[in-house]
C-alpha cells in the first residue's frame, strides 16, 4: 500500500518557470504613513515571484529564476520562496564583481485606507538584476524540461540587458514548444508609455496567453498610424461589446494568441473595490461574475488573477470556470497581507468562485 504524505506535491505533470525581480518590501504597520513610521513590516515580493509562489501553494511544480546579491537580503528572499515550495535552483547569487552595487531592490508601501489610496515608493535602481550580464545565460538549457514560461513587462524596463534577455527567452520558449504567458504590467516609474508599448508589442508574436490589453500597439491601420489605436477611447470599464471588439483585433493581428484575459476594477474607495474580468478563449469572449469586497492588502491582486488563470488552464477548467476562478483568486489575495497569494486550498478559491461564503468545518 502506498504511503500517503500530505506534504508531497500532487503534480499535474506540467512544470512552470518564470523570470523577474524579487524585492524587499517595507510597510508601515496599521495603515501608517512612511514620514512618521518608527518601524516597518518586512516581506518580499515581485510580480513573477508572486505568481510562482501562488502556483506552488496550489501544488503546481513552480520554479523562479532571478538574480540577487549573495548577501543576507538576497538569501532571505530566496528562503521565503523556498519556504513556499518554489524551486530556486536557477537563481543566481552574485558577487560584487558581477553586480558592483550589490543590492536587492526595495520598495516601500503605504497601505491605503478608506478614501486614501495605497502608495508605492521604489528604491530599486542598480539592483543586482539590473547590473547582471544575461548574455552569458544559455536560454535553451535554462528552459529544458519546463512546459510553461511566464514573463511580464516590468522586467524589460529594468535594464537593456534584462530587455534583451527576456525577448531571447521568449523566442527560445516558442522554439521549444513551451506555453508562454505575458503580462504587460506597465510601471510608469520605470519607463515611458511609448517605450513600453514599443517593446511589449515586439513580444506579442511569441505569446500564447496574454494578460491585459496594454501597453501594446494595435493600430487601426499598420500603414497609417495617424488613424490611431484600436483601443483609443475605450473606457477603463468597457462594455462586453467593446471588450470583445478589442480581443478580436488582437487575435486577428496575432493568431498565435490562444487566450487573452483582463480584470476590471471598480474602486469604490481605498478599502472597498469590485472586480470582474473578461476572457477571450476558443473564439469567444467570456464575462465573469462581479465580486465586491473589502481590502486588506491590494498589492499582488493582478498577479493572483494571472496565477489563478494559469492554474485553471493547466487543470482543464471550462472557460467560465477559468475566468471566475482567476477573479476569485485575485479577490482572495486582497484579504492576505504581503505580495503573494499564499492560499494553499483550491476549494477555498472554488467556494468563493461559486459565491459560497459559509464557514468550512
Amino acid at each position: 500500500m502506498k504511503n500517503y504524505n500530505p506534504l508531497r506535491k500532487e503534480s499535474t505533470g506540467q512544470k512552470f518557470i518564470t523570470f523577474g525581480e524579487i524585492m524587499l518590501r517595507l510597510t508601515p504597520p496599521n495603515y501608517g504613513k512612511i514620514r512618521v513610521a518608527t518601524d516597518f513590516e518586512v516581506s518580499y515580493g515581485g510580480s513573477e515571484a508572486n505568481i510562482a509562489l501562488a502556483l506552488s501553494n496550489l501544488n503546481v511544480d513552480s520554479t523562479f529564476f532571478s538574480v540577487v546579491p549573495n548577501n543576507s537580503l538576497g538569501k532571505s528572499a530566496v528562503r521565503m520562496l523556498r519556504s513556499n515550495d518554489v524551486h530556486c535552483t536557477p537563481v543566481i547569487l552574485t558577487s560584487p564583481e558581477e553586480t558592483p552595487t550589490h543590492r536587492l531592490g526595495t520598495y516601500y508601501l503605504e497601505t491605503g485606507y478608506g478614501i486614501r489610496a495605497s502608495k508605492v515608493t521604489y528604491d530599486r535602481k542598480h539592483s543586482a538584476i539590473t547590473e547582471y550580464d544575461f548574455s552569458v545565460i544559455d536560454t535553451k538549457m535554462l528552459l529544458e524540461g519546463y512546459d510553461w514560461l511566464h514573463l511580464s513587462g516590468i522586467t524589460p524596463a529594468l535594464s537593456p540587458s534584462c530587455a534583451e534577455f527576456l525577448l531571447r527567452l521568449m523566442k527560445t520558449a516558442k522554439e521549444m514548444g513551451l506555453t508562454v504567458s505575458f503580462d504587460g504590467n506597465f510601471r510608469s516609474l520605470l519607463w515611458s508609455w511609448e517605450e513600453a508599448r514599443d517593446y511589449c508589442t515586439e513580444c506579442l508574436p511569441y505569446v500564447d496567453v496574454l494578460f491585459g490589453i496594454e501597453p501594446y500597439h494595435i493600430w487601426k491601420d499598420e500603414n497609417d498610424h495617424s488613424l490611431g489605436d484600436v483601443k483609443d477611447g475605450v473606457p477603463l470599464q468597457p462594455s462586453y461589446e467593446q471588450q470583445d471588439e478589442i480581443f478580436q483585433a488582437f487575435v486577428e493581428r496575432y493568431p498565435n494568441i490562444k487566450c487573452i484575459a483582463r480584470h476590471v476594477r471598480y474602486a469604490h474607495s481605498g478599502s472597498e473595490n469590485s472586480l470582474m474580468a473578461f476572457m477571450y478563449y476558443e473564439g469567444h469572449t467570456f464575462e465573469s461574475k462581479m465580486f465586491t469586497f473589502n481590502i486588506l492588502d491590494r498589492v499582488g491582486g493582478g498577479d493572483a488573477f494571472a496565477s489563478g488563470l494559469i492554474y485553471a488552464m493547466m487543470h482543464g477548467y471550462k472557460p467560465m470556470d477559468m475566468v471566475n476562478f482567476a477573479v476569485a483568486s485575485s479577490v482572495i489575495k486582497h484579504t492576505i497581507h504581503g505580495d503573494g497569494n499564499i492560499t494553499d486550498d483550491v476549494d477555498t478559491i472554488r467556494n468563493l468562485m461559486n459565491m459560497n461564503y459559509d464557514i468550512k468545518r
